[in-house]
């Protein structure tokens, strides 16, 4: 991407978080995604990009829109009206509109809207399966081995950490198939902090330091996997993954998305090799590093993080979304 196009792609997100802030604890989780998306389409095409969805809603074109393969941007939008750019960037995307759609739905925290960006190619099309797991902070990167047990994998955190295991706390998602991975993360005395969903924000914490996160341990998403991948290869974490494949129609799916080795322990330069990756994501809940979407009186407050790792740059930012109204008063 030869363009600076990590305010565009805020735009995304922030309309995004915005949109399916407005549905926060109505209880209706499809509503809340079916909004994000919406906002998020609707976004994506005022963006002078020639885009592809990689990562998207829908691995066999089920979603009416943001699915796999689907062409966004500028170049493709509908509204002929204003002036064009002469030269589009062309750029594979992965979305997740809205992570977390229980959380919002039910109004708990770390929900938020997200999307990750790169040149063609340099973004894995991840099919829609479950992957292992193991997400840690710059420090530890290189100290952890996926198929090791979960007790060294602890003491070689905590060494590169200059810490005690009991000093960690590790993220688990709170599902069945992960009760002995908590049974042998507490056998070591380490702490855990169960989530009902979005290890993807809890990955982005365990590589930012003071979070009070130090790990993501278990089984999640792939395409997930592969938005965490981006943001480590920003942050300088890592991620350690595999894909869990146990039936011949996951081997189909890998192959459909040109996957062969089933096997393959991917890091984040494998999930995301792309030169430039731009990372973006809007709290749409209240979360560990991003406040969610607040509105008030003359308009509406977002939290976000914008992350490149060309140039590489970490922002957070606070917007105010300004109402049209006459006599506004702007609030800190």
């Amino acid at each position: 991407m030869d363009s600076d196009l990590s305010l565009e792609f805020l735009r995304v997100v922030e309309q995004a978080a915005i949109a399916c802030a407005h549905t926060m604890g109505q209880g209706d989780r499809h509503k809340s995604d079916h909004v994000a998306v919406e906002a998020m389409r609707r976004v994506m095409d005022s963006v002078p990009i020639d885009g592809t969805i990689v990562i998207g809603e829908g691995e066999r074109d089920e979603a009416p829109m943001l699915f796999i393969g689907e062409k966004v941007g500028l170049v493709h939008s509908k509204d002929l009206s204003g002036p064009r750019p002469v030269r589009y960037a062309e750029v594979d995307i992965a979305v997740d509109p809205l992570e977390g759609t229980n959380l919002c739905a039910t109004g708990a925290p770390n929900a938020i809207a997200v999307l990750a960006a790169s040149e063609r190619g340099g973004l894995l099309h991840a099919p829609d399966l479950y992957m292992e797991k193991l997400v840690v902070g710059p420090s530890s990167k290189d100290s952890v081995n996926l198929d090791a047990p979960v007790r060294e994998n602890l003491e070689a955190i905590a060494r590169s950490l200059g810490r005690r295991v009991e000093d960690l706390v590790v993220i688990v998602l709170d599902r069945p198939r992960h009760e002995k991975l908590v049974d042998d993360i507490r056998a070591t005395g380490a702490r855990i902090r169960l989530i009902g969903d979005g290890d993807l924000s809890a990955g982005i914490a365990a590589a930012v330091v003071g979070s009070g996160v130090h790990a993501v341990m278990g089984t999640g998403g792939a395409p997930e996997g592969v938005l965490t991948a981006a943001a480590m290869r920003c942050l300088n974490g890592e991620i350690y993954a595999r894909l869990v494949v146990s039936k011949p129609e996951h081997e189909d799916r890998c192959r459909a998305m040109g996957i062969t080795d089933f096997g393959k322990v991917y890091r984040a330069s494998d999930l995301a090799p792309g030169k430039s990756i731009i990372f973006a994501a809007t709290g749409v809940t209240d979360g560990t590093l991003m406040r969610g979407v607040r509105f008030f009186g003359d308009g509406t407050r977002t939290s976000s993080v914008i992350m490149q790792n060309d140039p590489h740059r970490i922002r957070f930012i606070d917007s105010i979304h300004v109402a049209t109204a006459g006599d506004v008063k702007i609030r800190f």
